[in-house]
């Protein structure tokens, strides 16, 4: 079976890619990614695979129906871009300034493409239903997920799949964990309002900024004092806005970040520790603050039957030594974790990098790329477990 979907795969490859970098020229940025729902949508239908569009706003679902199956899968891509300035010097570079596939979600989209059509080649050997799931909005808080989930994505699904691109490993390598694999992602922003006056007057004002800088450095010290060195976390300052003149202090400023822990009980010592300060530090410096905490998408949870699974699937495909297993967690977010909170999951990274080639930035870089030929082991995965029993 591995040299039939491996023959499969490279009977699409070329497509595949077509449809990966047409996808990459025109890139969409959360729900409003139409013209991406209408190529995997169109293409479901010429494999006479029902169809229906729409489900959490944008996304698309397809079921592939076996005659006497009572289980069903699903195997799910999301399909959004970044609001990033792409800057590569491959020819298929996107056409949108200011939007670019740097994250590998073109290429998730044209690989299930693929799958759904390695499987229905070989429908006569399926025992189980397939669904095929076109997500939108995976990049942005509340995402896809959750909206397709309300919209009854995963009535009558018994177990969901999702992959995704990693070029931080090599093309041929597959890579997952059991339990915790991706972060619970929060963010947060904090409004510090002080007195603004001259800057040559500073013992005339409350310095919102000396104060927002106090905070920083303070924040530093949550994970390394608060949470056991054996559990994971990050807090991370991302924003610091104040002030329009070189001459001025500002009355206020803001600061954004995130949070990223792997366990519920970090994450409410983190996010109430961040506050703490910020009281106190506010406090002593007679200012006042605003605080917004934001949770977002839960941990992404890997479930062992489900583990079990891809691990003999990846194996029967690359080897033992192709695999990687058990990886540490990785503390990026994935609403992949709405479902795999509602039923048994698998999330599996499938190497893209090629250092010879010089693809080795990290998802969400502006000069992020794969090495193609991934997909054929992307494809060569999902297949695999569709045809599983």
């Amino acid at each position: 079976m591995k040299d039939i979907i491996f023959e499969k795969c490279h009977q699409h490859f070329d497509d595949i890619v077509a449809i990966r970098r047409d996808i990459h020229q025109h890139p969409e940025i959360g729900f409003d990614v139409e013209r991406t729902a209408c190529i995997a949508a169109d293409a479901l239908e010429a494999l006479d695979i029902p169809v229906r569009t729409g489900i959490g706003r944008t996304g698309v679902v397809g079921d592939l129906e076996i005659d006497g199956a009572t289980r069903c899968i699903a195997l799910r891509a999301d399909m959004d871009a970044l609001p990033i300035q792409e800057q590569t010097d491959v020819p298929f570079k996107s056409r949108i300034d200011g939007k670019a596939h740097l994250c590998g979600h073109d290429a998730h989209t044209a690989m299930l493409i693929g799958t759904a059509r390695i499987l229905s080649n070989l429908k006569s050997q399926l025992k189980v239903n397939i669904r095929f799931i076109f997500q939108p909005c995976e990049e942005a808080y509340p995402g896809g997920a959750q909206a397709m989930i309300s919209d009854g994505v995963l009535d009558g699904v018994d177990e969901i799949y999702g992959i995704h691109v990693f070029p931080l490993y090599p093309v041929g390598k597959y890579a997952t964990c059991p339990g915790p694999m991706l972060a619970q992602s929060d963010i947060f922003e904090i409004t510090i309002t002080g007195r603004g006056g001259h800057a040559a007057f500073p013992h005339l004002t409350v310095d919102p900024i000396v104060i927002g800088a106090e905070f920083v450095n303070a924040a530093q010290s949550i994970v390394s004092r608060n949470v056991d060195p054996l559990d994971s976390a990050v807090v991370s300052i991302t924003q610091f806005h104040g002030g329009d003149a070189k001459n001025v202090i500002p009355p206020s400023v803001t600061l954004g970040g995130t949070v990223r822990t792997l366990k519920q009980e970090v994450q409410k010592r983190i996010s109430s520790q961040l506050e703490n300060l910020l009281v106190g530090i506010a406090k002593a410096y007679e200012a006042t603050y605003t605080f917004a905490y934001q949770e977002g998408c839960p941990v992404t949870y890997n479930h062992d039957p489900c583990v079990e699974k891809v691990l003999s699937s990846a194996k029967t495909l690359v080897g033992d030594e192709d695999v990687i297993y058990p990886i540490s967690p990785i503390l990026g977010g994935e609403d992949f974790a709405c479902y795999s909170q509602q039923i048994p999951a698998c999330f599996v990274m499938v190497g893209a990098g090629n250092e010879q080639e010089g693809i080795v930035n990290m998802c969400h870089h502006p000069q992020f790329d794969i090495d193609e030929s991934c997909m054929l082991y992307g494809m060569a995965l999902t297949a695999s477990l569709g045809l599983m029993k």
